[in-house]
């Protein structure tokens, strides 16, 4: 097949398995050697090709999903998804990653959109994106309980309200800011409870979003996003004024 004749891919060495084989698949679309509507070789060609098991495989290719670079169709398999947009969004990366005070830059332009995007997936959603919601919550929760980060579920569940809000513009730019904040927000879940209060929020905001309750899923989602933006640099925010206050009020 002509799109596999230009794939040259390297055994995967990292801890992170399906976070290399993400790299190696964006960095082939990047280049142009993999473009719109070409088709990933099969599952087990793709394990044998990175020397990794078909799990690593399968991981990666939801994270690519979710990501919107692929479209994987049932008893077809996973096809390369129209990426004009992400070459406009992505060399940000290669700009703004080497500078750590830009974080905090990267959080308040979370803070301004996603708030934002969770109130539209709350009108936009349709009934199957809510139920993989759920089920990306539901193994979250699984992972959490065995005492891991729940790292990839946090960024798939982040990138599910991206897509629901069905604007192709926004479900790129969220996940090129979640890109970017990899390091810090995989930093923020290593922190003792952590994994557990960010499930939690998780669940909030899905709750908002099945109930179509516009307001508090942009409540929720800036409530998380703040108490995310605090661990990982210290700051305190405006809006982490106003959250406080809203605690405040909903007191007895």
């Amino acid at each position: 097949m002509p799109a596999q004749a230009r794939m040259d891919l390297e055994p995967v060495k990292s801890t992170r398995i399906y976070e290399e084989i993400v790299r190696q698949v964006k960095q082939l679309i990047g280049e142009g050697r993999l473009k719109s509507g070409d088709r990933l070789p099969p599952e087990r060609d793709l394990a044998e090709k990175f020397m990794v098991s078909r799990t690593s495989v399968r991981e990666a290719l939801r994270a690519l999903q979710s990501r919107g670079l692929i479209e994987i169709r049932a008893g077809e398999g996973a096809f390369v998804r129209d990426v004009s947009v992400e070459t406009l969004i992505e060399p940000l990366a290669l700009v703004i990653l080497p500078h750590r005070e830009a974080v905090g830059e990267l959080f308040e332009a979370r803070r301004l959109l996603e708030p934002a995007i969770a109130a539209l997936a709350a009108r936009r959603a349709t009934r199957e994106e809510i139920s993989e919601m759920e089920r990306i919550l539901e193994d979250q929760a699984k992972e959490v309980a065995a005492g891991r980060t729940g790292m990839l579920q946090d960024t798939a569940l982040h990138a599910a309200i991206a897509n629901s809000a069905h604007n192709r513009a926004i479900t790129r730019i969220v996940n090129a800011l979640m890109d970017l904040l990899t390091q810090s927000r995989e930093e923020s879940l290593h922190t003792p409870g952590r994994p557990t209060r960010s499930h939690e929020d998780h669940r909030r905001i899905l709750g908002a979003v099945q109930r179509r309750d516009e307001v508090a899923a942009h409540r929720a989602m800036l409530d998380h996003l703040i108490a995310v933006e605090t661990l990982v640099t210290g700051a305190k925010s405006d809006d982490q004024d106003a959250a406080s206050a809203r605690k405040r009020k909903t007191r007895p």
